[in-house]
C-alpha cells in the first residue's frame, strides 16, 4: 500500500476544508470545539448542510444517494470534520441499520426509509442490549408474536443512546423460542410514536442526558417492517455490529484529540512548567500517536476489502476503543486540575455566571469516565479477543 495521498486526494482534501470553513456554522463549531453535544436541532441541520451538497452519506453507494467516495476519500472527509469541529453524523441510520437494509432489505424499505436517513429528517436509536443481555445478546428476551399481520412487542431495551430524540428504532427481537438462542431472533423496524413504547432517561455521572430505557407493552408492528427473513435477525446483527465496530475505531475524531491533547501537554499548567517536559508522559504520548498511525493504516486495508467489514473488525474495534480511552486519560494528566468541570453551565455560550479558576472550561473528566463505555458498547473487547481467536487465528 502506498502511504501518500495522491494529488487527486490532496485536491479532495482541499475541497473538504474549503466546504468546511465555509458551510460550517460558527455556533455549532464553537460547541463542538467546546466538547459539549450538539442539541438535536444542531445534529439535523448540519445532516441537511452535508446532504444539500451531496455528502450527506459518505459511505454509501452512489445508487442509494451516497458520495460513491473511495475509502481514503471517506477517511480524508471523516478527518477533515473532526479537525474543523463538525459533529459526528448519526451512526444508527448511516451507518448501521442503512447498511442492512441496503443489503437483507425490500425494494420497499430500501423507498421508505433510505431516503429519510439521508437527509436526516428520519433519527434512529438501536435495540440491542437488554437488561441481563448485553456482550450475551443472544439471549435476549423481548418477544414479538404475529397476530393479524402485525407484530405485538413486549420487553425492554437498555442503554439506548439518544433514543429520546429518536423517530426509529431497529430491533432485534425474539420470533421463536426453539433451537439456540440464535436462531429464533429477527430484525424489526419500529416507529417510536407507536403507542405502547415509553422512553425513559438514565443520567449519567457528568449529568449529561445520553442514553435511555426502552420499553414495549404490546406495541403493534407493521408485519412488512421486518427485515429479511423471520428469525434470520442473528446473521443481520452480526452484518450489523461488522459496520459499527468499524465505526468505533473513530480514526478522525481521535487524530482531532491528539492535536488537542498535545496542545494542553505543551500548556503551563498554573504557572509551573508544561507536563510535555516529563519524559514518561512524552514517551506515552508519542507511544500513543504511534498506535493511533497504526490504527489509521489497518482501518484503511479493512475498508478497502471488497468483502465488507469481517472479523478484522474486531480487531479495529479492540485498538480504536483502547486508544480513545487511552487518549482522554492523558487528556485528565496534561490539563491536571483544571480537568474537573466544577461548573458545566460555565461551558455554555454566552455564561456569565461565576468560575472556579480555569476547571470550569476543561470538561475532560466527564469525557474521561464516559469513555469508559468504549471497551464495553459495540460487543465488548473480550468478546471481540474470542471472535478474533476463533475467526482470524482459528483457535
Amino acid at each position: 500500500m502506498d502511504l501518500n495521498y495522491t494529488p487527486e486526494q490532496q485536491v479532495f482534501r482541499a475541497e473538504v476544508r474549503q466546504f468546511l470553513q465555509t458551510n460550517l456554522p460558527d455556533d455549532i463549531r464553537e460547541r463542538v470545539q467546546k466538547r459539549l453535544r450538539p442539541d438535536k436541532a444542531m445534529t439535523e441541520r448540519w445532516q441537511k448542510i452535508l446532504f444539500d451538497q451531496g455528502w450527506g452519506a459518505s459511505n454509501w453507494p452512489v445508487e442509494f444517494g451516497g458520495t460513491g467516495w473511495s475509502a481514503i476519500e471517506q477517511l480524508i472527509f471523516e478527518e477533515e470534520c473532526a479537525l474543523a469541529g463538525a459533529p459526528r453524523q448519526l451512526d444508527f441510520g448511516l451507518r448501521m441499520v442503512a447498511p442492512v437494509i441496503m443489503t437483507f432489505g425490500s425494494d420497499q424499505q430500501k423507498e421508505r426509509f433510505l431516503p429519510g436517513i439521508l437527509s436526516g429528517e428520519d433519527w434512529w436509536c438501536q435495540g440491542y442490549s437488554e437488561p441481563g443481555s448485553g456482550s450475551d445478546l443472544a439471549s435476549l428476551r423481548t418477544s414479538a408474536k404475529l397476530e393479524n399481520g402485525e407484530y405485538v412487542v413486549n420487553g425492554q431495551k437498555t442503554w439506548t443512546t439518544l433514543g429520546q430524540h429518536a423517530d426509529w428504532i431497529f430491533c432485534l427481537v425474539r420470533t421463536s423460542t426453539e433451537g439456540k438462542p440464535q436462531q429464533g431472533i429477527s430484525f424489526l423496524l419500529i416507529d417510536m410514536k407507536t403507542p405502547g413504547i415509553t422512553v425513559r432517561p438514565i443520567i449519567m455521572l457528568d449529568g449529561e442526558h445520553e442514553i435511555n430505557e426502552v420499553y414495549f407493552d404490546d406495541v403493534r408492528v407493521p408485519a412488512e417492517n421486518l427485515v429479511g427473513e423471520e428469525n434470520r435477525g442473528w446473521t443481520y446483527a452480526k452484518f450489523l455490529l461488522g459496520h459499527e465496530r468499524t465505526g468505533l475505531a473513530n480514526v478522525g475524531q481521535w487524530k482531532a484529540m491528539m492535536r488537542r491533547l498535545k496542545e494542553a501537554a505543551h500548556t503551563e499548567q498554573d504557572g509551573g512548567r508544561p507536563i510535555i517536559e516529563n519524559t514518561r508522559f512524552r514517551d506515552r504520548l508519542a507511544q500513543l500517536d504511534i498506535e493511533l498511525r497504526a490504527l489509521e493504516l489497518t482501518v484503511l486495508r479493512v475498508l478497502t476489502n471488497e468483502g465488507g467489514p469481517g472479523p478484522q473488525a474486531s480487531i479495529l474495534k479492540i485498538k480504536g476503543t483502547e486508544i480513545g480511552q487511552s487518549l482522554f486519560e492523558l487528556l485528565m494528566e496534561a490539563t491536571g486540575q483544571d480537568a474537573i468541570a466544577h461548573i458545566p453551565e460555565a461551558l455554555e455560550p454566552g455564561y456569565e455566571g461565576p468560575r472556579m479558576g480555569s476547571a470550569a472550561a476543561t470538561p475532560a473528566a466527564g469525557e474521561y469516565f464516559n469513555m469508559r463505555k468504549l471497551t464495553i458498547f459495540g460487543g465488548s473487547n473480550e468478546i471481540q479477543r474470542n471472535i478474533i481467536a476463533q475467526m482470524v487465528l482459528g483457535l
